[in-house]
C-alpha cells in the first residue's frame, strides 16, 4: 500500500476545474508522483510511454458539479451535455453516461462511439457545419437531435427523410455575435465564423421549418468560444438566446431547450485563473432565468455543453526523456519519445502545461530547457525555456491537464503509432485504448498490382 500526501500545484486542489492537477494527485513516502494510488513512473514501466493517463475521481468529480450545480441554480429541467470532441473514447462516454450526462457528437465516428458505449439517444446531439448524408441518416435513425447550421442540413434533410417518416427532433443553431478574448481558432461566437446562422436570417428559418411537415423544432442553441475565463460574455449570451426562444416560440415553434453551448477555460498553467464550474453554471442559469423572466416565457429546459472542463484536468501525459543537445549560451534542449503527434496543442495554438519530474516533483528547479518532441518538425516542442530540476536520459516526464484536445487532435506524423491510455483509481490501472503498433500503420496501405507487375 502506498502511503502518500497531497500534492499542492496551486490554489483550490480539490476544487473541480481549478486544480493544475488531478484531485488524487499525492506524493508517496518517497517523494514519487501518485494519481489515483497508482505511481507515475510504474505505470510508465508497465505501459511504456508516451502514456495517457485518466484519473477517474476527477472525471467523476466534474460530471458531478455540473449536474448537482445544475440542480442548484437552475429552477426548471436540465442537462449538461459533454462535448466529446474533447476526447472521444468508449470509457470516457460510458462514464460520462453513467453520471446521468448527455453528449454532442460532430461526426459519424463519435456518434457511433456514444450510441455504443450506452449513451441514450435522446440525450445525444448531432452538431457540424457540413454533415455528410450518412451522419444525418446514422442522427435520424436513432433518434437523436440534429443540430441544423445552415441551409444545407435542412435541404439535404428534406431530400432524404421518407415521406410519412417520424418527424426529426431539430435545433437551430445561430451565431450570437459576441467576442471573447480566447484564440482566434476556438472563437466561433462572433458573427464571422463558419458555425451556425446569422442572427439576421433566424426569422427567415423559423418560417421555413413551421411549413415542413418533418421537421420538429426543439431546440436553439448558440456557442461562445473555448477556453473562456470571462463570465460576462455569458450574461450577454442568456439575452440573445431569450430573444430568439421569444420569436420560434411566437412563430409558433414549440421550443423546449435552450443550449447555451460550453467554453469554461481550465488551470493549465498557475496564473490561468478560471472561474469554478459552480460560479460557471450560477452566472449562467441566473441569466437565462432573468432573461426568460424579463421576456415573460416559460423556462426552458437548460443544456449546455462542458467538453475541456469535464476532462482535461482528469488527464495527463508521460513521457520519457531521451536526448540531451546543449548550445551554449543559446539553449538547452531534452527531447521526449512523443510530441506533436500526440498533443499538437503547443505547436497549433501556442498552448502552455505544467511539467514535473515523475520521481522528483519537488526538486529545486535549477535548469533552464526547451522539451522538444522527437518528430521531423523543427515547431515540435511542447514548451520553451522551462525551468525543471537537472533531469538524465530516462527520467519519466509528467503533463498535466492533457485530457481534452490531445489524444483526440493526435496523429500519425512520421508514422509514429498513438499512445496507449489507462484510467487510475484506487491503486489500479485499467486500459482503455490500446497503443497501436507500427504494423497498425499500415493496415489501410495498398501497392497497386500494376506495380507489382511493373516490378
Amino acid at each position: 500500500m502506498l502511503k502518500c500526501s497531497p500534492f499542492e500545484t496551486g490554489r483550490d486542489l480539490h476544487s473541480p476545474n481549478r486544480n493544475l492537477s488531478p484531485v488524487t494527485t499525492a506524493v508517496d513516502e518517497e517523494g514519487r508522483l501518485v494519481v489515483g494510488q497508482c505511481l507515475l513512473s510504474d505505470l510508465a514501466e508497465q505501459y511504456g510511454t508516451p502514456l495517457y493517463v485518466l484519473d477517474e475521481t476527477t472525471l467523476r468529480a466534474s460530471c458531478v458539479a455540473y449536474r448537482e450545480a445544475l440542480e442548484k441554480y437552475y429552477p426548471a429541467p436540465s442537462l449538461a451535455l459533454y462535448a466529446s470532441k474533447a476526447n472521444s473514447t468508449l470509457a470516457i462516454c460510458n462514464l460520462i453516461a453513467s453520471e446521468g450526462l448527455g453528449l454532442d457528437a460532430v461526426s459519424e465516428g463519435e456518434l457511433l462511439t456514444a450510441l455504443k458505449a450506452g449513451v441514450p439517444s435522446k440525450h445525444v446531439v448531432l452538431h457540424g457545419n457540413n454533415k455528410s448524408d450518412e451522419e444525418l441518416m446514422l442522427g435520424y435513425r436513432n433518434g437523436v437531435t440534429i443540430v441544423i447550421d445552415n441551409h444545407h442540413d435542412i435541404d439535404r434533410l428534406e431530400a432524404l427523410i421518407p415521406s410519412g417518416g417520424a418527424p426529426v427532433r431539430l435545433m437551430l443553431r445561430f451565431t450570437p455575435g459576441i467576442e471573447c478574448h480566447t484564440h482566434e481558432y476556438i472563437k466561433t461566437g462572433h458573427l464571422d465564423s463558419k458555425f451556425g446562422f446569422d442572427p439576421d436570417q433566424l426569422e427567415d428559418v423559423l418560417i421555413r421549418l413551421k411549413y415542413l411537415e418533418w421537421a420538429s423544432l426543439k431546440g436553439i442553441h448558440a456557442h461562445i468560444g473555448s477556453q473562456i475565463f470571462e463570465l460576462e460574455p455569458h450574461r450577454d449570451l442568456a439575452a440573445v438566446m431569450a430573444d430568439a426562444l421569444e420569436l420560434a416560440r411566437g412563430l409558433g415553434h414549440d421550443v423546449e431547450d435552450v443550449n447555451v453551448g460550453g467554453g469554461l477555460g481550465i488551470r493549465y498553467i498557475h496564473s490561468d485563473d478560471p472561474p469554478s464550474i459552480d460560479s460557471w453554471v450560477q452566472v449562467v442559469s441566473l441569466a437565462i432565468k432573468e432573461a426568460c423572466l424579463a421576456r415573460n416565457l416559460a423556462l426552458p429546459r437548460l443544456l449546455c455543453e462542458p467538453g475541456r472542463s469535464l476532462v482535461a484536468p482528469a488527464g495527463l501525459t508521460l513521457y520519457r526523456i531521451g536526448s540531451r543537445k546543449v548550445i551554449p549560451g543559446v539553449r538547452t534542449y531534452i527531447s521526449v519519445d512523443g510530441g506533436m503527434s500526440d498533443n499538437p496543442r503547443p505547436i497549433t495554438y501556442q498552448s502552455s502545461y505544467t511539467f514535473y519530474l515523475a520521481d522528483r516533483p519537488l526538486s529545486y528547479r535549477e535548469e533552464k530547457v526547451t522539451i522538444a518532441g522527437k518528430h521531423c518538425e523543427s515547431g515540435d516542442v511542447l514548451i520553451k525555456d522551462y525551468m525543471l530540476p537537472c533531469s538524465k536520459s530516462g527520467d519519466v516526464l509528467v503533463v498535466f491537464a492533457t485530457g481534452a484536445y490531445n489524444a483526440s487532435m493526435g496523429s500519425n506524423y512520421n508514422r509514429i503509432p498513438r499512445p496507449a491510455g489507462v484510467i487510475v483509481k484506487d491503486g489500479r490501472a485499467d486500459l482503455f485504448q490500446r497503443r497501436e503498433e507500427p504494423e497498425d500503420l499500415l493496415q489501410y496501405d495498398l501497392i497497386p498490382d500494376r506495380f507489382i507487375a511493373l516490378g
